[in-house]
């Protein structure tokens, strides 16, 4: 075979390039599972904090079993994606007469509970007025992709929602 026929020779040239193209193909592929796994994971610890502020919303009164069994709700939210990193958190903060907020009760399973009493954290403006109450819900989960690809390190989604009680001004814990 004489070597200028070896220049003109282009059946190959499919495979040639498609061998150089998979890698940036496959790149692109899991880059996208990843970072879609990762915001229906963001959806649905959202959706948790949500869940769980609404559930205690909806009593006057509720116990820490009770609570107990919201958190089982919210991890099973979280289903199909792991929940031993969810940490979750719900508290009735109330405001008195001078608009001063404090925490009447809460409960976390894998997080700290605020403090009976204590001051409640900075919440976000007319969230709560003078003589009200609120629910206020959180979670957060550290989301590790399976693949490590496009995203090698942990992020952590964290979620609050702040919701009225419904059937009284205030929701009142029996053993908390």
């Amino acid at each position: 075979m004489r070597p200028y026929r070896l220049v003109a020779d282009r059946r190959g040239a499919a495979a040639v390039e498609f061998a150089l193209l998979l890698p940036l193909i496959a790149l692109i592929y899991f880059g996208l599972v990843e970072v879609t796994q990762g915001a229906m994971t963001e959806q649905r610890v959202a959706h948790t904090a949500s869940a769980i502020g609404d559930l205690v919303a909806q009593s006057s009164t509720i116990t820490s079993a009770e609570v107990g069994d919201i958190f089982a709700v919210g991890k099973a939210i979280m289903s199909p994606y792991p929940t031993s990193g969810l940490q979750m958190r719900v508290s009735s903060l109330t405001a008195d007469k001078n608009g001063n907020v404090t925490v009447a009760w809460s409960q976390a399973q894998g997080m700290a509970a605020l403090t009976k009493g204590g001051p409640a954290p900075t919440l976000p403006t007319n969230v709560v007025d003078a003589s009200e109450s609120v629910i206020m819900g959180e979670t957060k989960y550290a989301y590790k992709s399976v693949f490590g690809v496009v995203l090698p390190q942990a992020i952590t989604f964290s979620e609050t929602y702040y919701l009225h009680p419904r059937l009284s001004t205030q929701v009142t814990c029996a053993d908390c």
